[in-house]
């Protein structure tokens, strides 16, 4: 396995690619509205990632895949494709994943949107999620291992009765979409890879409402809870400090600073 670090400058181009992608989540949240389409909403992606931002999205073409940002809604696991047959109704929830390429580096985040007004469990699913990531990131640090991030994860998603899917994993990142090391979001504690100064990677947990077991659909790339109830997701790009960690794709509503 190898492992890439980064250098300050690989740093730096890094955060510009993080700091477009999360722009682009907080652009598309007024339009998460009952009534729109998931194809308009990459349509709008796509248009100020090209267009405005003079970056590529990275999942265009990437493997096959035919849209801009991957949609995946309510029971739907993850790389949802955007369709202007699906349209978005009131209690919606959907995730919308984001990743730009600028200057050859990638940034990749996703967030959680309501349309409308949710049900209490969905909001709940989706806040113990986004706790699953925040609690991940608090512990990245020097030292640290891959393990102890994944035990975490699983510990606070089971300990509210959720289960966290074991089909898709966080990744490293880079001057590559998918690097190495996979980033497990369950898993026992004082295992795996030990973290390093000038890693970087993604975390991004994806927790079931229901049972972990998902689904690829005939479409090759949507995936979805076996057992049909909901699912939730949350994704971050990390890089690795001296003494903890820095969000790359930190959005301005977080309590995240960026640099």
């Amino acid at each position: 396995m190898t492992i890439q670090l980064r250098s300050t400058d690989d740093l730096a181009k890094m955060r510009e690619a993080g700091r477009l992608a999360a722009e682009v989540l907080e652009l598309i949240g007024e339009y998460v509205v009952p009534g729109v389409s998931t194809e308009e909403l990459d349509r709008i992606c796509h248009d100020h990632i090209v267009n405005v931002q003079k970056a590529i999205p990275a999942c265009l073409g990437y493997r096959g895949f035919p849209k801009s940002i991957c949609t995946s809604v309510n029971q739907v696991v993850c790389h949802g494709i955007p369709s202007e047959k699906k349209i978005l109704k009131n209690g919606d929830i959907i995730n919308i994943d984001v990743t730009v390429i600028k200057d050859g580096w990638y940034g990749d985040t996703s967030k959680m949107y309501v349309v409308g007004t949710a049900a209490p469990h969905a909001e709940r699913l989706i806040e113990i999620t986004q706790e699953c990531l925040y609690k991940a990131i608090d512990l990245v640090a020097p030292g640290v291992r891959l393990g102890d991030i994944g035990h975490l994860i699983q510990y606070h998603a089971e300990a509210n009765y959720y289960s966290v899917v074991r089909d898709y994993c966080g990744h490293g990142i880079g001057m590559e979409f998918h690097e190495e090391p996979q980033v497990l979001h369950y898993g026992s504690a004082n295992t795996g890879l030990e973290l390093v100064e000038g890693m970087t990677f993604t975390i991004e947990p994806m927790v079931n409402a229901g049972k972990h077991s998902t689904k690829l659909k005939s479409d090759g790339w949507t995936v979805e809870t076996r057992d049909g109830r909901l699912s939730a997701q949350w994704e971050h790009t990390l890089a690795v400090t001296s003494d903890g960690c820095e969000v790359l794709t930190a959005r301005n509503e977080e309590p995240y600073k960026r640099r």
